[in-house]
């Protein structure tokens, strides 16, 4: 039974700060929970506005995120899913929006570049333009922790479920959401969302958010927070609220199986796909 950990941070534009945060919340997180498997949210290293990206972002290794996390998860002996941070992209003047995964000897395991890029004008008119900047990623990526299949996504990736009945087919069993989510559709979309795409994939969902301001070249935007972990019937088990602070909650297995066994959604799929062939 994996114990896994969210973490929710207010992340800003000053990239040193930040990285003591993620450190402190880290031990914080391992010391109190002792989970297995810790999850930080998107952009965990520096939230400023993506139009800052490519001069923030870190080369494929060894950069200061990478490094921290890759010795954090080998001091503590826990896996970290790292959240995102800004990678340069091989396109010069540009990034990626990418998570990476550590072992418990701090080795990675996964990366994942955020497939689905936020371009979006909220109805309060705030512009959001991620391509801008930020190059997609092209692949779908689940990895093993230690029996238990983890399917990678990145905010606004959870608005397409067609991405996680992919990470469904290729046998993942949690399903990693680190986000950044607005406040305006936080309120009304995040759970909802979230909850859905359990349900869907009959998985477990774990979602690690930003909370709190945060400034940018065009004025101080909000992050939602409500981290929380969701499991496969649906059912929200650990969450944190408003503030700084982390969350967690063994993952059964054995609840998922019976789940899948109830509701039988994949099995039921392939029967309607053959039949109409």
């Amino acid at each position: 039974m994996l114990r896994a950990a969210v973490i929710q941070l207010n992340t800003r534009n000053d990239k040193p700060a930040n990285l003591a945060a993620i450190e402190a919340a880290v031990r914080a997180c391992a010391a109190r929970d002792r989970p297995d498997w810790i999850q930080l949210p998107e952009h965990c290293e520096w939230l400023g506005g993506s139009a800052g990206a490519p001069a923030i972002a870190e080369p494929y290794r060894d950069g200061a995120t990478w490094t921290l996390l890759s010795r954090l998860a080998r001091e503590l002996k826990v896996w970290i899913h790292g959240g995102s941070f800004y990678e340069q992209s091989d396109n010069p003047g540009r990034a990626y929006n990418t998570t990476v995964v550590f072992d418990r000897d701090g080795a990675e395991q996964a990366r994942y570049r955020k497939i689905h890029l936020f371009d979006v004008t909220t109805a309060d008119g705030a512009k959001f333009h991620e391509s801008a900047t930020v190059d997609p990623g092209k692949a779908i990526v689940t990895y093993d922790c230690e029996g238990v299949t983890v399917g990678c996504s990145i905010c606004y990736d959870v608005r397409f479920p067609e991405l996680f009945q992919q990470l469904m087919r290729q046998g993942a069993e949690l399903i990693a959401v680190p986000a950044a989510f607005t406040l305006l559709t936080g309120k009304d979309h995040w759970e909802v969302l979230l909850r859905s795409r359990a349900i869907e994939t009959e998985c477990w969902v774990a979602a690690a958010g930003q909370w709190g301001t945060y400034p940018t070249p065009g004025g101080e935007r909000q992050s939602f927070g409500q981290s929380m972990i969701v499991d496969p019937w649906g059912a929200v088990v650990a969450r944190v609220s408003d503030g700084l602070g982390s969350a967690s909650a063994a993952l059964d297995m054995d609840l998922l199986a019976k789940v899948r066994q109830q509701i039988p959604v994949a099995a039921n799929k392939a029967i309607r796909i053959e039949a109409s062939l």
